[in-house]
């Protein structure tokens, strides 16, 4: 149970990480509504690249003042070609985990990234081994967040050493709604040490070396994290990801498995976890319930331990497979250990429930998870919780929403007196590419800039 929609509440004295060193993303919450833009940038001189570095470095957004989360924030990340691009020593490079040096694409296996979504069918840009920096700025409110733009771009101009290979400017109201319809962004763990005053009813924070490298994590020990030292501690992991969502064929599919538009909120409701207003099924399995949805410190102060038998929330919905919460059926496994603070950004219309065919337009997410194993932790998630039914003793069922579907695709609902299943899933959330990116520290970024 996280914070997300809440007024965070900071309290300097449990502060216990460098706030100042940490860049803004890892801790800052995704505003409400916001605007943003990411962009991706291919370097063809390393000199240049450090100019570029150098002028950037002004506009990149700290964690210092976190809980405040007013105007636009800036991000950098790299990516390892992008170390590497840019000129970072190789006995620094040999530090990193390799399947960070390995990246995405060729990782497909441990990600099943297969079918639709095998690297072969991801879109060109994503295709090329020329993503070295991955950058977004994200803001409350249009006027900053263009004014940011701006300033952002104006450091770019004129540097013939890089090239903005994609920008993708996307934006939601104060409903924080996705492409679906649904409230989105409600879960997210926090960081102990941050600062973090939990309210009661909340999970704990997680120690922050599970997020921030250079600190201990829950097993009380530091984690090995890139070397030098200024390179590495107080960075973190990111995994980046474009879905092109199917909205359409979702609600087809919802259309041909019921019989009302009522049971249809119902079974989409029952693959997602919530309904659409954010409300858990757990709190209200039989309609939606608005009130509690919008209430921001009871949609998300729930668990599964009661409901064994999945009769509210189905063992294969969404949001349980990603957040088992006291699951007794589950295999233990502990899902502490598998967290991710997600940043994730959605981009396009909402599609309505009574549109059924597909207009061909792109709209979907931006996938942005970070974990100082953030790599390891996609690879869990999408291969053994996502898709992979065993760990629900569900066999080859997958998860309905982000899953691989394939020709003998199930979704089952427990209910009375019948287990209800449905076939004929398609895989509604289509990766189009990504990349697993590092994220330095303030200092980190400072002394790859004045690398010789």
């Amino acid at each position: 149970m996280a914070l997300e929609f809440l007024k965070r509440i900071f309290n300097p004295n449990k502060v216990e990480i460098e706030l100042n060193e940490i860049q803004a993303l890892i801790l800052r919450s995704r505003p409400i509504p916001y605007f943003g833009t990411v962009a991706i940038i291919e370097i063809k001189d390393a000199v240049a690249a450090r100019q570029m570095l150098q002028k950037l470095l002004p506009i990149v957004s700290s964690a210092e003042d976190w809980h405040k989360n007013e105007g636009a924030s800036v991000t950098l990340t790299f990516t390892y070609k992008g170390l590497e691009k840019i000129g970072v020593p190789k006995e620094s490079l040999e530090t990193f985990p390799e399947s960070f040096k390995e990246g995405m694409a060729d990782r497909s296996r441990f990600l099943y990234d297969i079918g639709v979504n095998d690297p072969k069918n991801w879109e060109r840009v994503f295709k090329r081994s020329h993503i070295h920096i991955a950058a977004a700025i994200i803001a409350n409110n249009e006027e900053a967040w263009k004014s940011k733009l701006e300033e952002f771009r104006s450091k770019l101009a004129d540097n013939r050493g890089i090239e903005v290979i994609l920008s993708h400017n996307f934006s939601v109201s104060e409903e924080v709604k996705n492409v679906f319809g649904f409230r989105d962004g409600i879960s997210n763990p926090e960081i102990e040490g941050s600062g973090i005053e939990v309210p009661a009813g909340f999970d704990r924070p997680l120690k922050a070396g599970e997020f921030i490298l250079g600190y201990p994590g829950e097993a009380g020990t530091i984690k090995p994290f890139p070397q030098p030292e200024v390179l590495g501690k107080n960075g973190s992991f990111m995994v980046f990801r474009k879905y092109q969502s199917q909205v359409a064929e979702f609600n087809q599919f919802v259309k041909e498995n019921s019989s009302s538009p009522e049971e249809g909120e119902l079974l989409a409701a029952k693959m997602v976890g919530r309904w659409r207003s954010g409300a858990p099924l757990v709190l209200a399995p039989e309609k939606d319930d608005e009130k509690l949805g919008d209430d921001l410190q009871k949609n998300n102060d729930f668990s599964f331990k009661d409901d064994e038998y999945g009769k509210k929330c189905p063992f294969s919905s969404h949001i349980r497979r990603m957040n088992p919460r006291d699951s007794k059926s589950f295999v233990l496994e502990d899902e502490r250990l598998h967290r991710i603070i997600r940043r994730s950004v959605t981009f396009g219309d909402i599609v309505p429930p009574d549109i059924t065919k597909n207009d061909g337009k792109e709209r979907g997410q931006y996938f942005i998870g970070i974990s100082a194993d953030a790599m390891g932790t996609l690879e869990f998630l999408q291969k053994q919780w996502a898709n992979d039914g065993n760990a629900q003793n569900l066999g080859t069922e997958k998860d309905p929403v982000i899953g691989v579907q394939d020709k003998d695709a199930l979704f089952s609902a427990p209910a009375d007196p019948f287990i209800k299943r449905y076939r004929g899933l398609q895989t509604y959330n289509i990766v189009k590419g990504g990349e697993y990116c590092f994220i330095p520290s303030i200092s980190a970024l400072k002394w790859i800039s004045e690398l010789p």
